[in-house]
Parts: structure tokens; C-alpha cells; sequence
């Protein structure tokens, strides 16, 4: 379906209370996540870029970025698929009056300020990766802290070098980029992906408690002690 034609209403918001909005992405897009704490929002992923404007619709619909004055804009991981709408959302923002950051694991933040396209892979989508400066680089362990909500960065190589999740302990909420989804993994026979670091991801996320596990793609993982065990039986 050509974007011309794709209207606001084939994408649903999924709201997750008390902080977090789930929008499905369209076509090769990540899905992207907005969450908001009084006047501050984190925006995971950003998609390829193409659809921006269907999702913004979709935020300004049901007034999820109204008086919004700071936005943090984290990327899970290099892939064009989920930051190459980085700069088009800083722009919504910023003409809504907000401050607009970028963050990321210190390795994926690297990649994206160089304009790696060999990892980033722009060409496969047909589009150009504009490189920009990220503003926070993480360290595995270390915070993000949107209004009173605070996150955790786990580093989670394997999918690619600087691939990360982040982890949201009082609602259990666990954003997982392409390291894991409902059933399956992220593959790891792209540039910088490994096999074996991403077994090794996996077990170490089995130690945290996770109501729900928020992927780059499809939908929520439910069961995600039983979604780990079972993947790592055949992995």
C-alpha cells in the first residue's frame, strides 16, 4: 500500500499504563515507543523514517505529545529500520518547543555519529542515513531518567555490537529491540552480529523479572521466562 494512501487509522495505539504507548511499525519500520512522565517523554526507535508523519498524527490524535518541553530519543540499536527517523522526529519536536536529545549504547552511538553504513544499512531500504551527534552514550548499567520514571541500559550484543535494552523495573517493562522477540531472535548473520554474544545476552536477561518484554517488531512478549527458555533450547 502506497504511504499515500495508508491513513492515521490502520495504526492503533497501544496504550500500556501508566507511562507507555506501543505504536505497531509499518512496513519495514521498528515499532516505536513513547514514554511520557509529566513534561518529559523517551521515544524508542524511530523507524526508517518513511512513516513519521503517520505516527506523529497518531501521538497529536490522542494528545500523547501535548506541552511535552524535553524528549529523549533512544535508539536500541544501528539498524536503519530504527533510527533513520531520528532527525525527523527531533524536528517534530523541536517545533513543539521541546529539547530534543539523542541517546544510545556508547558502541551503536559511534556507529551512527560516523555514518557506518556498512552496519547501519541505509541501501538495503533504498534511503540515505543522515549522521548526527548522540548526545548521551550509555555504558551497560547505566540510567536514563524520564520525569520520575528511570530506565537501565543492558547491553545485549549479538543482534550487532551495540545493541542494547532498556529496562523499566517498577512495571517490569523490558524493551528489547531486535534482541528478542515473541518466539524468535534477531539474526545475527549481519555486519557485527554474533551468534554466540547473543546466546550469552539472552541468558543474562533470563535474571531480570519482566512483565511484558516490548520488541523492535511484532507483538509484546507475555511469557517471558518461557519465551527465553524455549529459544534458548533450540539457539
Amino acid at each position: 500500500m502506497p504511504i499515500e494512501d495508508f491513513r492515521m487509522r490502520n495504526v492503533i495505539p497501544i496504550e500500556i499504563p501508566p507511562h507507555t504507548v506501543m505504536l505497531r511499525g509499518i512496513g519495514w519500520d521498528s515499532n516505536i515507543y513513547l514514554i511520557r512522565d509529566g513534561r518529559e517523554a523517551l521515544v524508542v526507535d524511530t523507524g526508517t523514517g518513511i512513516n513519521w508523519h503517520v505516527y506523529t498524527e497518531v501521538w497529536e490524535s490522542e494528545g500523547y505529545t501535548e506541552g511535552i518541553e524535553r524528549v529523549v530519543i533512544f535508539n536500541t540499536h544501528e539498524h536503519f529500520d530504527h533510527v533513520g527517523g531520528n532527525l525527523a522526529l527531533k524536528r517534530y519536536f523541536e517545533e513543539k518547543g521541546a529539547e530534543v536529545i539523542f541517546a544510545t549504547h556508547e558502541i551503536a552511538a559511534r556507529t551512527l555519529e560516523r555514518g557506518d553504513d556498512y552496519v547501519i544499512l541505509s541501501h538495503y531500504y533504498g534511503r540515505k542515513y543522515e549522521p548526527h551527534e548522540i548526545e548521551v552514550k550509555l555504558k551497560d548499567g547505566n540510567k536514563l531518567r524520564i520525569g520520575s520514571v528511570e530506565l537501565r541500559l543492558i547491553h545485549t550484543p549479538g543482534h550487532t555490537a551495540g545493541s542494547a535494552c532498556l529496562y523499566e523495573p517498577e512495571e517490569k517493562l523490558m524493551f528489547t529491540g531486535d534482541t528478542i522477540f515473541e518466539g524468535t531472535v534477531g539474526r545475527t548473520d549481519l555486519p557485527t552480529g554474533n551468534g554466540w554474544e547473543l546466546r550469552e545476552s539472552l541468558e543474562m536477561l533470563m535474571e531480570f523479572d519482566v512483565y511484558l518484554g516490548l520488541p523492535g517488531h511484532g507483538w509484546v512478549i507475555k511469557n517471558w521466562s518461557e519465551n527465553l527458555r524455549e529459544i534458548l533450547g533450540w539457539l
